[in-house]
């Protein structure tokens, strides 16, 4: 017993500040992509072709990237012969609205907190059901990781609960496939109202790399309403856990001006 405590004494606090401190990010992590238009050459279309998912485009103000459809995976980068897009260190990228995940600049309308109302009945206790409406796997482990000491889901009474019953709202991941519909609207209509519904990750939002094909329904608002949602592919752990703290109006403001960009090979 005495060997436990001396190694547990050497572990120290493990929990991160998170809100309270910025958080450090790994040197090679990929935060919201940033594209510099005046290195565009008119009519280059290099990165959009090069792109999987269709998540760059042409938009009024010219280039810009879908967030909800972005993998984060730098062939954009790699097919740019001018430069002109690099991957930041912001991890801040949740969104309440779908047209708010369009950027260029690295910024975007960051989510506001829900209304005074649902904040009083899930500001103390959340407790969300997740669901895996055909995931990889990936966004579940990033969801699993939020239980760990390290983030300490529990300590913002935020809770993962078995039965929708029991649960204020879900948590979605995986591009809803057609064998996960019908589960996933029953498990919705089991959680009492008022409720809420969170899409994590880039297939619960558009599809990811599913979308358009006959088996996928191209994200969790093809049939729900959705509440919040969080891009990556998969998401952090910290951008998932921002997303939930500031939907319950947790995040302490003004935020904090992120690190400068990092290149994302």
């Amino acid at each position: 017993m005495l060997k436990e405590i001396i190694a547990r004494l050497k572990q120290g606090h493990q929990t991160i500040d998170f809100p309270g401190q910025e958080p450090s990010l790994p040197e090679r992590f990929r935060g919201i992509p940033a594209i510099d238009r005046s290195k565009c050459p008119q009519g280059c279309r290099d990165c959009v072709e090069a792109c999987p998912t269709d998540a760059i485009g042409h938009g009024p103000n010219g280039v810009r990237v879908d967030l909800g459809r972005c993998l984060f995976c730098v062939e954009c980068v790699q097919a740019c012969p001018q430069n002109a897009i690099v991957y930041t260190k912001n991890f801040r990228m949740a969104a309440r609205q779908r047209n708010d995940l369009f950027t260029a600049d690295a910024t975007i309308t960051r989510a506001k907190a829900l209304d005074e109302k649902c904040r009083r009945l899930f500001g103390r206790s959340l407790k969300l059901r997740q669901v895996s409406a055909g995931g990889c796997n990936a966004c579940e482990q990033d969801v699993n990781v939020l239980n760990t000491v390290v983030f300490d889901l529990g300590r913002f009474g935020i809770q993962f609960v078995a039965s929708p019953r029991h649960a204020d709202g879900l948590l979605i991941t995986g591009p809803v496939t057609e064998s996960m519909r019908s589960a996933l609207k029953k498990t919705y209509d089991a959680v009492p109202s008022p409720k809420i519904v969170i899409a994590v990750g880039a297939c619960a939002i558009s599809g990811g790399p599913y979308a358009g094909y006959p088996h996928v329904h191209n994200g969790a608002d093809s049939m729900l309403p959705v509440d919040l949602y969080i891009p990556g592919c998969p998401p952090h752990p910290l951008t998932i856990l921002d997303g939930l703290l500031g939907l319950l109006g947790k995040l302490p403001t003004p935020f904090k001006i992120p690190p400068p960009p990092i290149t994302g090979d």
